[in-house]
């Protein structure tokens, strides 16, 4: 069983950065397809992928919403993701979950919220105008 942590949410002015950390726990990351993805959630919204990255290679996908703004990065090591977040927007606020995904049988860039296995709590993150 894989338990995801995040934190690193919190209230930043249009413009600002934020960097969130996803800390995975349990099961098993050696899995070749195996990958990290974020969401969004707004208020009244539906969750919205942001991006993902795969544990072995580092490949990464953005949603168009979120690119040359956001990067996600990894530290196999710690078994800890990240999501930089820069030139943020009010409407980047929103909670902000992080997913794993065994990958295998699914679609990369594994874009739907169905294809994960696991979850973390979320993070709140507010971008004030």
């Amino acid at each position: 069983q894989v338990q995801l942590v995040e934190s690193g949410g919190g209230l930043v002015q249009t413009g600002g950065s934020l960097r969130l950390s996803c800390a995975a726990s349990g099961g098993t990351f050696s899995n070749y397809d195996m990958a990290m993805g974020w969401f969004r959630q707004a208020p009244g919204k539906e969750r919205e992928f942001a991006g993902v990255i795969t544990w072995r290679g580092g490949i990464t996908s953005y949603a168009d919403s979120v690119k040359g703004r956001f990067t996600i990065s990894r530290d196999n090591a710690k078994k800890t993701v990240y999501l930089q977040m820069t030139s943020l927007k009010p409407e980047d606020t929103a909670v902000y979950y992080c997913a794993a995904t065994r990958g295998a049988g699914r679609s990369w860039p594994y874009f739907f919220a169905y294809e994960y296995d696991y979850w973390g709590q979320g993070t709140q993150v507010t971008v004030s105008s």
